[in-house]
């Protein structure tokens, strides 16, 4: 069942969504050559708790961390460690905070220094799929629209998208019902309507769309070491449209 958010709860969600938003934005400014993921995740931890905020991610089905750090061939669910970051990494950053019993999820893939023109591309393509799948995020479509969208934007730039992780619900918990496939034919699925609340998330590669799991139960990569992106954002169907509720903060440009 897709549970309905009211316009009160929706607002909620907003508050939660900019505390995410605000914690990229200083991830942002930190994430350079040299800086350890680790060092990202306290910073990130403490930033959440000063706002009133808690990390939803740490916990989490056992999961240590405050929030999820992958490097370059690793698609999600990167454990942060010692490991300095170098020029040339990009670094996918996924951020969940809850706050007043509400969820908001977003993430950005930070380039590290210099990054090479396959690299660029990659998170350009995934931007586009992103913002393709919140398009369709409208009452009267189907929730397949929003995979179709994301799967025709990303293999027009050329790359993968990853088959077996989604999208889904989101708001007094992480995950909700439905999931959202990044692919998929249009015209399909429940029809969507006002209240409903995603998370929606492409996660493309630069090669093949296989992935595995490492031995840590958590992280994710690449079947074929190419680069992976993934971007993010929590958004609201309201009447007017989608409602980007984790909007890029507009103090730092990431």
């Amino acid at each position: 069942m897709i549970i309905r958010k009211t316009s009160a709860e929706i607002d909620r969600m907003a508050r939660a969504g900019a505390v995410v938003a605000d914690t990229l934005a200083l991830i942002g400014e930190r994430a350079r050559p040299g800086v350890t993921t680790e060092e990202l995740d306290g910073l990130a931890d403490e930033f959440i708790r000063s706002q009133g905020g808690v990390p939803t991610f740490k916990g989490y089905r056992g999961y240590p961390a405050s929030i999820c750090t992958s490097p370059n061939d690793m698609v999600v669910h990167g454990i942060p460690g010692p490991s300095p970051l170098v020029d040339g990494d990009i670094l996918s950053v996924d951020v969940g905070v809850t706050l007043d019993g509400f969820v908001g999820d977003s993430a950005f893939t930070f380039p590290i220094g210099e990054i090479s023109g396959e690299a660029e591309r990659l998170l350009e393509g995934c931007q586009a799929a992103l913002a393709a799948g919140i398009e369709q995020c409208r009452a009267g479509h189907r929730l397949s629209d929003i995979s179709h969208a994301i799967q025709r934007a990303t293999e027009e730039h050329g790359f993968s998208v990853v088959r077996s992780l989604v999208g889904h619900g989101v708001g007094r918990s992480m995950h909700e019902e439905p999931q959202i496939p990044n692919f998929g034919e249009p015209g399909r699925g429940p029809l969507l309507a006002a209240g409903m609340t995603f998370a929606i998330e492409p996660m493309i590669n630069a090669g093949g769309s296989d992935v595995f799991l490492h031995d840590d139960e958590w992280s994710i990569s690449t079947a074929d070491g190419s680069l992976s992106a993934h971007f993010e954002h929590t958004v609201a169907i309201i009447e007017e449209g989608p409602r980007i509720l984790t909007p890029r903060a507009s103090t730092v440009q990431i």
